[in-house]
């Protein structure tokens, strides 16, 4: 299934726009002042990653990277799990 020109250009422009926005999310990921920012800051960036992965494969018409996109955002909630745990344990949170 071929999509219009437009539409496929239109998502590869807004997957661009949402990687320079988790570019611009970096800096909080490492200036962060707390922890919980910066772990706030990873889980953004994942989740634009998800989104990104997904808009290529719509507007590639590649359906594989649907696939990468699913695996990524388990690993992304796994790690947002995980994170928190050690982050609760070390006393990291107020």
């Amino acid at each position: 299934m071929s999509l219009d020109p437009f539409l496929s250009d239109l998502f590869l422009a807004t997957a661009a726009v949402l990687m320079l926005l988790a570019i611009a999310m970096f800096y909080r990921a490492v200036k962060g002042p707390t922890t919980q920012d910066r772990v706030l800051a990873v889980n953004v960036i994942g989740t634009n990653t998800v989104i990104v992965l997904a808009l290529l494969s719509a507007g590639l018409d590649e359906p594989s990277l649907l696939d990468v996109a699913l695996v990524y955002a388990l690993l992304n909630f796994l790690m947002a799990v995980a994170i928190s745990k050690f982050t609760v344990e070390r006393g990291g949170v107020l």
